[in-house]
């Protein structure tokens, strides 16, 4: 059980990383004009990934752009992307943490 929910906690943390960057992002900077911006821009998306791709599909499937299956290959995508990140940042912090 405590595997269990160490990988939801470290989903939640991926998904809170990634909706922090995104919004911070898009309070931020606007369209992308220039090649610099464009490259900021992709960085800031492997952070910001899950939560924009999940935002977007949730949106298609609202006005039945996709199909379950679809929303559903999606949100395992975000998820398992937020796991990955999610683990990246728990070991970060545990790294300062014991120093």
């Amino acid at each position: 059980m405590h595997d269990f929910i160490v990988f939801l906690f470290a989903i939640a943390v991926g998904m809170t990383a990634s909706g922090l960057i995104a919004n911070i992002y898009r309070l931020a900077a606007g369209e992308p004009k220039t090649t610099l911006g464009t490259a900021v821009y992709y960085a800031v998306m492997v952070v910001a990934g899950p939560a924009v791709l999940a935002g977007n599909s949730t949106k298609s499937f609202r006005k039945k752009q996709c199909s379950k299956a679809a929303y559903a290959v999606a949100l395992a995508l975000s998820g398992y992307w937020s796991f990955a990140m999610g683990v990246y940042f728990l070991a970060i912090f545990m790294a300062l943490r014991l120093t």
